[in-house]
C-alpha cells in the first residue's frame, strides 16, 4: 500500500488543493510522488514533454510534488463542448467525442486503463495520491463510477472526505457522504478533512466529537481559510462572473489597469489571465455583460472549446458590438486561442461547434478547424522577450493578411498583431515575466494610463511555488501527518462502522 484517494463532498471541495498539499508534504520529507486523477471533466488542460494532454490541475500537482507532468498523471480527461457532449482524451489523445450515455458503455474498458495505469505509478513512485472526481455518493452513477470508490474498491485504496466549511452544512456533507455509500464501499472511508474554516478551532470540536461518535471516524484535520490560495483553479466554474481574480495588490503608480475577461460558457483554459492579476495595480474581472467594459483598459478574449457557440454568446449579449467599439477607440483587444480565433475574419469550424461564421473583423484572419489537435511546448521570442507556452487547439490560421506576427519562433511567425489589436494560439504567455511587463506597458500606453507602474520583481514562478509551499506548511500544521502516513503505509483499518441512510 502507498496510495490513498482524496474524495470531496461537493465539486471544489477541496480535492485538488488537498492532494497538492499533501503531494508537497510528501516531497520535501525526501519521498518520490505522483498525483493521479483517475478521469477528470475540464476545459483547463496543459502538455506534457511527451504531447500528451492532461487535466492543469494535475499538472499543478506534479509541480508540488516536484515531478514532470505525465500522461499518467490523468489518464481519462473529459472536455465539455456542450451540455450534452465532451471530448475524450486518453493517456493524453483524443479518442473521439461522448454524450453521458455512450460514455457509460466505454467505463469498463477505462477502468482497466486507470488501473493498470495507477499500478505502473504505484511500482514506480513511493506515493501515489490520488484524487476523487466531484462527490462519491452520486449514487446515480455508482455502477459505472471509475473515478470515486469504484477506483477505490478497484484498487484498495483508503478514503479521505474533504468538505468545504465555508458553504456551510459541512456535518450534513461528511455524514451523508458517507451514509449514502454502500457497505464495501464505507469500509474504505477512513477519515474526513474540513476545509476553508474561519474562526476559532475550539468552536468547531463540539461537531467534530459527535461526527466522531456519529461516524467511528476521525476528522483528521481543519484547513484554515488562506487568502493567498487562489492561483491553478481546477475548475472554468471557480471564476465567478463579474468578480476579481485574484488579490490585487494597490497599483505602484498613481493609476490601476482595469482587463475585463468575458466569461464564456465554454471557456477553457481561464488559468492564463492570473498572471496578469498577480501583477500589482492589475484588476482582472470576468464579465458576462457589456456595461463592464466601459472602464476596462484591456479587453481579454480567453481560450474556449467550442468556439463558434461562444462567438454567438457573444452577440447574444451585447459583448461582441462592445468588445468592437473598444477596438474602434484605440484601446487594446487580446485574444488567447479560441479568443484569437474569434478576433479574426471568418472560422470554419466542422470540429468542434460545427458550422461557418463571422468573426469579429479585428484581425485579418481566417480560421480553419482540422481534425487532428494541435498540442505543443513551443518557444520564441515576442515583444523583444524570449517566451514559452503551451498549445492546444484544432483551429489553424489558413489565411492571414499582411499582419506582422506576435510572436518569432523556430516554426515561422506566430499570433498577429494589428494596432491595437493582438492575438495568439499560444496560452501560458503571460507566465513570462518579461513579455507580462513589456505587454501591459504597452497597455497602458495604448490605453492612457501613464500613472500605471509595472513591476520589475514579480515572478510567476515564484508565486507558484510559494503557494505551492504554503499548501505544504498547512498539511504540517493542520493534519494529522501521522495518520496520513498509517493510511498511506496501511490502508483503511479494519473494522470501519457502517451507517444507513436511514437509522438517523
Amino acid at each position: 500500500m502507498n496510495s490513498l484517494l482524496v474524495a470531496g463532498t461537493t465539486s471544489d471541495a477541496g480535492k485538488s488543493v488537498l492532494v497538492a498539499a499533501i503531494c508537497r508534504w510528501l516531497a520535501r520529507r525526501g519521498s518520490e510522488v505522483a498525483p493521479f486523477k483517475a478521469q477528470n471533466m475540464s476545459n483547463n488542460s496543459v502538455v506534457t514533454a511527451s504531447g500528451g494532454e492532461i487535466g492543469r490541475a494535475q499538472a499543478v500537482q506534479a509541480a508540488a510534488a516536484g515531478a514532470e507532468p505525465d500522461v499518467r498523471f490523468n489518464p481519462v480527461l473529459l472536455k465539455p463542448g456542450s451540455d450534452r457532449s465532451s471530448q475524450v482524451v486518453v493517456l493524453g489523445r483524443v479518442e473521439g467525442e461522448v454524450n453521458a450515455l455512450s460514455y457509460r458503455r466505454r467505463k469498463d474498458v477505462l477502468l482497466e486503463t486507470v488501473t493498470d495505469t495507477l499500478a505502473e505509478l504505484r511500482a514506480e513512485y513511493d506515493y501515489v495520491i490520488c484524487e476523487g472526481a466531484g462527490s462519491p455518493a452520486e449514487i446515480n452513477l455508482r455502477a459505472h463510477d471509475i473515478a470515486n470508490m469504484g477506483l477505490a474498491r478497484a484498487a484498495g485504496l483508503p478514503v479521505l472526505v474533504v468538505g468545504d466549511i465555508d458553504r456551510g452544512g459541512v456535518f450534513a456533507q461528511l455524514f451523508g457522504t458517507l451514509a449514502l455509500l454502500d457497505p464495501a464501499d464505507q469500509a474504505l472511508v477512513s477519515g474526513f478533512v474540513v476545509n476553508k474554516f474561519r474562526g476559532e478551532p475550539e468552536l468547531l470540536e463540539p461537531g467534530l466529537d459527535q461526527l466522531r461518535a456519529l461516524t467511528g471516524r476521525k476528522v483528521h484535520g481543519v484547513l484554515p481559510w488562506s487568502e493567498e490560495l487562489w492561483l491553478d483553479a481546477e475548475d472554468s466554474l471557480s471564476y465567478v462572473a463579474d468578480g476579481v481574480v485574484g488579490r490585487p495588490a494597490p497599483p505602484l503608480g498613481s493609476q490601476w489597469l482595469r482587463v475585463a475577461v468575458p466569461r464564456l460558457p465554454r471557456i477553457s483554459n481561464a488559468t492564463d489571465v492570473e498572471a496578469l492579476a498577480a501583477e500589482p495595480g492589475v484588476s482582472v474581472r470576468f464579465v458576462t455583460e457589456p456595461s463592464r467594459l466601459a472602464d476596462a483598459d484591456l479587453v481579454l478574449l480567453p481560450g474556449s472549446k467550442s468556439t463558434v457557440a461562444d462567438l454567438a454568446w457573444l452577440r447574444e449579449t451585447g459583448l461582441a458590438d462592445g468588445i468592437r467599439s473598444h477596438a474602434a477607440s484605440g484601446l487594446p483587444v487580446a485574444g488567447v486561442c479560441g479568443g484569437f480565433q474569434m478576433l479574426g475574419e471568418r472560422i470554419v469550424d466542422h470540429v468542434e461547434s460545427g458550422g461557418e461564421v463571422d468573426g469579429l473583423g479585428l484581425l485579418d484572419i481566417d480560421v480553419e478547424f482540422a481534425a487532428s489537435k494541435a498540442l505543443g511546448n513551443p518557444s520564441g521570442t515576442a515583444m523583444g522577450h524570449r517566451v514559452s507556452g503551451y498549445e492546444i487547439h484544432h483551429g489553424r490560421v489558413r489565411r492571414s493578411g499582411d499582419l506582422p506576427a506576435l510572436i518569432r519562433a523556430a516554426e515561422g511567425g506566430e499570433g498577429a498583431v494589428h494596432g491595437s489589436v493582438v492575438g495568439t494560439h499560444w496560452h501560458g504567455l503571460f507566465e513570462n515575466d518579461g513579455f507580462r511587463r513589456e505587454f501591459l506597458g504597452w497597455v497602458a500606453d495604448r490605453a492612457g494610463r501613464s500613472g500605471f507602474l509595472c513591476s520589475s520583481e514579480t515572478s510567476f514562478a515564484d508565486l507558484r511555488r510559494a503557494q505551492l509551499d504554503l499548501l505544504g506548511d498547512m498539511v504540517e500544521r493542520h493534519l494529522d501527518t501521522g495518520a496520513l502516513m498509517r493510511l498511506l503505509d496501511g490502508g483503511a483499518p479494519e473494522g470501519m462502522s457502517t451507517l444507513s441512510a436511514r437509522q438517523h
